[in-house]
């Protein structure tokens, strides 16, 4: 008779998927403030700071005594906080902008012209 799935313990599946819930959690650990702003360089007298805009996910599951997991994330280059002396200003990366900026809008404006087309009906 086998034990109702509620009630398996990790010990039944030989520990894999608290050692995989393990294993994301110090893949997560990692994320957070490092992943958004880079390290201090300095060059030249000028310190500079890289910022930019990620997001990441992690997702786990079993089959049949077998587990598996994995993860995967995106970042995209903002800019940097630039400081020369007593001046600081963020300086912002035009390129990524722009790269980021073009499928973002073509989606929005897809959208928009679909909803518009339903409210005329």
């Amino acid at each position: 008779m086998s034990t109702p799935r509620a009630n398996r313990t990790g010990a039944q599946y030989g520990g894999a998927m608290p050692n995989l819930a393990l294993e994301l959690g110090k893949q997560a650990a990692s994320l957070g403030v490092h992943s958004v702003y880079g390290e201090q360089q300095d060059v030249d007298g000028i310190r500079l700071v890289p910022v930019a805009l990620s997001w990441s996910g992690f997702g786990a599951g079993e089959d049949e005594g077998r587990s598996g997991g994995g993860g995967g994330g995106v970042a995209v280059p903002l800019g940097a906080y630039v400081r020369k002396g007593d001046d600081l200003r963020f300086e912002p990366n035009l390129v990524s902008f722009v790269a980021v900026a073009i499928p973002f809008v073509w989606v929005a404006g897809r959208a928009l012209s679909r909803v518009i087309r339903a409210l005329k009906r």
